[in-house]
């Protein structure tokens, strides 16, 4: 029926010839042309309005940057100042302050308690 080569057996053309029966079954007239360049332009408008947006909340996020950083850094001082203010009380005082802020007034809530103090592990082998 077609010949080895022949476009017709061809995947993209068999696609094209579908594209083009369905624009010839498309509504013609006055108002079939409306509507397509009324569509065409509510696309353009939409992709107007989504490029505005984006453009505003990225400068909105350019502006918001340096209060981030201030508040980060301020954050960061007072872990600063927490740790200086530790040096000699080492894991105890951190792990205190973690359970008093994590698990404040949540008796129960799954709050791990902290062993403290110099542990051996033994061998059963040495036990009398």
């Amino acid at each position: 029926m077609f010949e080895r080569n022949d476009p017709r057996r061809n995947a993209a053309w068999q696609a094209a010839q579908q594209w083009r029966a369905r624009a010839n079954q498309a509504p013609r007239g006055p108002l079939g042309g409306l509507k397509l360049i009324l569509t065409w332009l509510l696309f353009g408008l939409l992709l107007i309005v989504g490029t505005v947006l984006g453009l505003f909340f990225l400068l909105l996020g350019w502006a918001m940057l340096p209060f981030v950083r201030y508040r980060m850094k301020k954050r960061l001082e007072q872990i600063r100042a927490e740790q200086a203010k530790d040096a000699g009380g080492g894991y105890h005082y951190r792990e205190t302050h973690y359970r008093e802020t994590h698990y404040r007034g949540n008796p129960g809530s799954g709050e791990h308690e902290l062993l403290e103090g110099d542990y051996e592990v033994r061998d059963d082998e040495r036990r009398p």
